[in-house]
């Protein structure tokens, strides 16, 4: 059976059972401070695992794309070596909320296993959770009981906390589970060792295939459990090691989800998967990171260098250096997979052929990037060895192969595979040291402590309002106390609230909570899921009390000024550039806009023009809002709505409209009632903010309006300067002219004192042993002098060695050249020597082993640099 007969199978299942198919939610997580990707299927129903909404389905099935790469679920170090663990894997599952539990759970997934997808019973075993007297709990007899029925005792494996206790996090929802695990060894092996022994022994071909969780219990902050109002199943299997027993492979990889991308590596390295490990390790790697990357940047994330980015270029870089190491790619390649991630995961997950260009094209960007870091890497370690040679020293120590990694993102295995050919080794203690201290740092920085919700009243829901009211009489829910670094934080959810929270690169509101009694400032409003959260300066004395929840209605109305701005900036974009612009991020405030967008070149001053041209020119037509909530989400995309990728949609949606023939837009966050009230806009920069995609700011109103007045107010003091031109361009074009004239006449005079120091320091060489050595003190105009001279001194003088101590511009440096035979002939090296005498001007340098510079602080050193260089060599 193929791996697309083999999903379809599971949801075709489950619906026949009343299930709901949902569309996988985005691999990038939003609104959610504890996750980076999403890890589980479970992910995009929490909030109705914790209790914050209602279940829009009681039984729920689908195929989500996860990533376990960062925080507790991280298998990036496995992937690749072993034959069964991925960074992005799909996660089948079922869910029941509050409908069918433990019986239902297990009967069906029996049921699916054995009789729809036909595998051998004799191969299968399954686990329940044994208890915890920690917890204060006894063994799941109810779970036991009913696999009793289905299996033999001897197939049912009494399971400890850690493999059958399953917890969302430190906090929240949690329960007992019940793995199914799968023998797919030789009969002869069978025959051997019993399979029942090798359950959670990471045997590669005992593996774990399907997690069914029963959640019954919330993990309060103090530890202790509660039991849930209601009980829900979420059930979790991995479809790749599903696929592997399915098709009666011996490793994932050898399934038709991956088989097709490593006949393209076979055929464009030249080497042959399953002749060798390390080049089987490096086809694994490339051929399951190429998932993550394509699937990441699909739904939003680019690789950067903080957070969620950070992880994504990681990954990138970690396939592209088992690329360049172990397959002999000195190219970028990774990005020739993308059309093979489209075919064989376009039908399931259609954002991937969507935007099959804009994938392939960042990729690319980012391997020719990293490659030309691996290239700088390799340069600075040569400089490294030919240091360590100097000292006799063989050891590279962990901190300097430490410095390659964390700055220049050059890899430990690569530092230590090129260390041993050279006959060096790498002290890799000393290395793991340097990055535990890291880890260390980032966490204490992140460190918090979050405190129980603590409830003032019944919880029936929160009720947004504020689209149509920035004032409302509300009650306080629920509050709790998070303690950090920075001291303590206090977060209170409110009944009803006209505070918009933080969403689609809209800030979050702030405002005032005011009762009888008190005034207290809300300093920010986000969501956590789907909760909003309000976050305040302290918590009230009178928790209990009425209050009046009013948002800065200033803040709010410039924060729509530049919301509204940014949808017709959008569409202004796709008229003048073209369709293939589609939004990547964003951030409005009360002071400005920023958009991201797919674009592959610098945009001209006249593109530029044009699109601020439109965007005034609808603002002039006072365009009314019109907006629509509530719509089925099929009805918006039939009126040519834009949603944007990365971002989960609901059954019915809210659409904003600013004339339907120019901006249709999928939109939660607050607009004007009319584009008139925006007044101005204005573009303040464009630029690369990643490959492929383009950053605008831009002000509006009141920032535009201040933006234009200084503009002004600047010309009119140029304008004094030049005591009022009748053309003042024409005045500037002349004053520039008037400089470049000066400064030619200044480089020339330079390259005249230039001269004259050379013709001094020709008659000042001193010859002995076959070289020809000058040690000077010199003052010149600029550096480019003092390269220029060091290299006519060479080339006038057979076998020179040149050390110039050189006061530039008030600043000292040094120059060190020497004649090429003299490398090897007399063991000199330009670089080291360099270092040594930038240490008497409190500097540093380097170069190439025939030419080097320093530079540095103490001006005064230059006489003792020369000192010691004629103690040194003369």
């Amino acid at each position: 059976m193929e791996a697309k007969k083999i999903r379809s199978t599971f949801i075709e299942f489950f619906q026949s059972k009343q299930h709901h198919y949902v569309p996988s939610s985005p691999i990038v997580v939003k609104n959610d401070p504890t996750l980076m990707f999403t890890n589980a299927g479970m992910n995009q129903f929490k909030d109705a695992f914790l209790g914050n909404e209602v279940a829009k389905y009681s039984r729920v099935a689908n195929s989500q794309k996860c990533l376990r790469v960062s925080g507790k679920h991280n298998d990036l170090e496995e992937v690749g070596v072993d034959t069964y663990h991925h960074t992005m894997f799909e996660m089948l599952g079922n869910w029941s909320f509050g409908d069918y539990f433990k019986k239902e759970a297990i009967a069906w997934a029996w049921e699916l296993l054995t009789e729809v997808y036909k595998l051998d019973k004799d191969r299968l075993y399954v686990s329940v959770f044994e208890g915890d007297k920690g917890d204060n709990l006894g063994l799941d007899q109810e779970a036991y009981d009913f696999w009793k029925a289905i299996v033999p005792e001897d197939r049912i494996i009494m399971g400890s906390k850690k493999d059958n206790f399953w917890e969302m996090g430190d906090t929240g929802p949690c329960g007992p589970c019940s793995e199914i695990h799968i023998d797919l060894r030789s009969s002869e092996e069978r025959n051997t060792v019993a399979g029942k022994d090798l359950v959670n022994m990471d045997h590669p071909q005992v593996i774990e295939i399907w997690n069914l969780v029963f959640m019954q219990f919330n993990r309060l902050a103090d530890g202790s459990l509660k039991e849930l109002p209601a009980k829900h199943v979420d059930t979790g299997m991995g479809f790749e090691r599903l696929v592997r027993a399915i098709q009666h492979k011996h490793s994932n990889y050898d399934t038709d989800l991956f088989q097709p991308f490593i006949q393209y590596l076979e055929g464009k390295s030249g080497k042959s998967y399953g002749k060798s490990e390390e080049t089987d390790i490096a086809f694994r790697v490339i051929v399951d990171h190429i998932r993550a990357i394509s699937f990441t940047i699909a739904d939003g994330q680019l690789p950067s260098n903080n957070k969620a980015g950070y992880v994504i270029r990681r990954i990138l870089r970690r396939a592209v250096r088992y690329g360049y190491t172990f397959l002999g790619f000195t190219e970028p390649f990774l990005y020739e997979l993308t059309p093979l991630i489209a075919e064989n995961f376009g039908q399931i997950f259609p954002e991937v052929q969507q935007q099959q260009d804009f994938i392939a094209k960042v990729i690319q960007e980012e391997e020719a990037s990293f490659l030309r870091t691996l290239d700088n890497g390799l340069k600075m370690l040569d400089q490294i060895k030919e240091e360590l040679k100097a000292k006799n020293e063989t050891v590279i120590s962990g901190k300097t192969a430490f410095d390659l990694y964390d700055t220049y993102g050059f890899p430990l295995d690569l530092t230590s595979l090129i260390a041993r050919e050279n006959g060096f080794s790498l002290d890799e203690k000393s290395f793991a040291e340097e990055m535990e201290k890291q880890k260390s740092r980032s966490r204490a920085a992140s460190e918090s402590e979050t405190g129980d919700w603590v409830f003032v009243h019944e919880d029936e829901g929160v009720e947004f309002i504020g689209y149509d009211f920035l004032e409302s009489y509300s009650h306080i829910i629920k509050y709790r106390v998070v303690k950090d670094k920075k001291g303590d934080k206090f977060q209170l959810v409110l009944d009803k609230t006209p505070f918009y929270a933080e969403s689609g690169g809209q800030v979050g509101d702030t405002g005032y909570l005011v009762s009888d009694s008190e005034k207290i400032r809300v300093i920010d409003t986000k969501k956590e899921n789907d909760l909003i959260v309000h976050f305040v300066e302290k918590i009230p004395s009178n928790p209990e009390a009425r209050f009046s929840a009013e948002v800065d209605q200033v803040k709010r109305n410039l924060t729509m000024n530049n919301h509204t701005a940014t949808h017709l900036l959008q569409s202004a974009l796709k008229e003048v550039l073209g369709d293939h612009v589609q939004q990547r991020g964003s951030l409005v405030n009360d002071h400005v806009l920023r958009f991201d967008f797919s674009h592959f070149s610098k945009m001209t001053e006249e593109d530029i023009s044009k699109v601020e041209d439109i965007v005034n020119a609808k603002i002039r037509e006072n365009i009314p809002l019109i907006e629509k909530r509530n719509v089925p989400i099929e009805d918006a995309k039939k009126m040519g709505a834009t949603a944007l990728f990365g971002e989960k949609y609901g059954d019915y949606v809210r659409v904003i409209t600013f004339d339907p023939n120019y901006s249709v837009e999928l939109c939660g966050g607050t607009h004007v009632p009319s584009t008139a009230q925006i007044g101005l806009f204005k573009i303040t920069s464009e630029g690369s903010v990643a490959s492929g995609v383009r950053r605008i700011e831009a002000i509006t109103s009141v920032e535009a309006e201040k933006y234009l007045k200084e503009q002004e107010s600047l010309l009119k003091e140029i304008q004094d300067l030049l005591k009022n031109p009748k053309d003042l361009k024409k005045a500037v074009e002349t004053l520039l002219q008037e400089r470049n004239d000066l400064k030619k006449e200044i480089e020339g005079l330079h390259l005249e004192k230039a001269a004259g120091v050379k013709t001094e320091l020709l008659n000042q060489f001193v010859s002995g042993d076959g070289v020809n050595t000058l040690i000077a003190k010199v003052t010149l105009p600029n550096s480019d002098s003092l390269k220029k001279l060091a290299y006519e001194l060479k080339n006038e003088v057979d076998s020179a060695f040149a050390i110039l101590a050189a006061e530039i511009d008030g600043k000292p440096q040094i120059a060190v050249i020497l004649d090429e035979g003299l490398v090897q002939s007399k063991n000199l090296n330009a670089g080291q020597i360099v270092r040594d005498l930038a240490k008497e001007i409190q500097g540093g340098g380097g170069g190439q082993p025939f030419f080097a510079t320093a530079g540095g602080k103490n001006l005064a050193g230059l006489d003792n640099v020369v000192a010691k260089a004629k103690e040194m060599f003369l």
